[in-house]
Parts: C-alpha cells; sequence; structure tokens
C-alpha cells in the first residue's frame, strides 16, 4: 500500500492509504503502484485518478497543476488546487470556463504575462468539467444539454 497525501495551499484534500494512483504529469501521466522507484515531478492540469484496492472502483479528482513526490511508498502531492468529482458543480465549472474562454479571445487587449494567466485558467476550468462530467456519467446523473 502507498501513503498518499495531497495538499493545496488551501487544505489537506486525501490522506489515506491506497493501491496505486495515476496522476497527469509534465509529458503524459505516471501510475504509482507500491515499491515504485523513487519519483520526483511537475503535475500539470489534468485529473488524479486513485483506487484504495486493486479491483475497487476509482475515485477522480480535478488539479490545476503542483509537484509530485514518490518515496518509501510515500506519495506526497503540492497541487495548486485539487477537488473531488463529486464536489465540483457542474454547472458553475461551465460558466467559469465559458468566462476563461472569452477572455482569452480578447489576446489583442493583453500582454503575455496575462495571455499565459488566462490560459491556465481555461486549462483548469475544462479540467473541472470533464473529471464532473466523468463522474456524473459514471453514477447515470443527467447532464442536461450542456455539450463541452
Amino acid at each position: 500500500m502507498i501513503k498518499f497525501k495531497i495538499i493545496t495551499p488551501e487544505k489537506i484534500v486525501i490522506e489515506e492509504e491506497v493501491y496505486q494512483a495515476t496522476l497527469p504529469v509534465l509529458g503524459g501521466e505516471v501510475t504509482i503502484l507500491s515499491n515504485h522507484i523513487p519519483y520526483i515531478g511537475a503535475l500539470r492540469a489534468g485529473e488524479i485518478i486513485f483506487r484504495k484496492k486493486q479491483n475497487e472502483e476509482e475515485t477522480n479528482l480535478a488539479t490545476s497543476g503542483g509537484f509530485v513526490e514518490f518515496h518509501n511508498n510515500v506519495l506526497s502531492i503540492l497541487a495548486d488546487t485539487a477537488e473531488r468529482a463529486e464536489e465540483i458543480d457542474l454547472a458553475r465549472a461551465e460558466e467559469a470556463r465559458e468566462r476563461a474562454e472569452a477572455l482569452k479571445k480578447e489576446r489583442l487587449t493583453m500582454d503575455d504575462e496575462e495571455y499565459a494567466r488566462i490560459s491556465a485558467l481555461l486549462e483548469k476550468e475544462l479540467t473541472r468539467v470533464q473529471v464532473a462530467r466523468k463522474h456524473h456519467t459514471r453514477r447515470g446523473i443527467s447532464l442536461g444539454n450542456n455539450t463541452l
């Protein structure tokens, strides 16, 4: 088993033992199992997936980036943000994504730093929507007429 901990600036999101965790890292994704070689990497915006037991249903979280370290079966993630799929309000996430897309279209009126900030915000909101949709679909919860 792996001691798994996700920490954001606001709180400890997860602190429990898990069988495996799949993380979005720069260059792709990595799945960590017990006795994995030591690993340090940058977390990108995406979906964190973990299982408490081998054949158990997976749990999904949306993250906007951060850092990951694995050593001696301890997996620590320092994330900018991390939200469980069931905690994401899909309607609000869709609205935030739409606002971020509208801001990104104003490219001509912003400098490179502002554009990078807006692009990161859009990536975060897209991830939140995708993770929430996956969770709702898996649970048979109606998505209404919203489509990505």
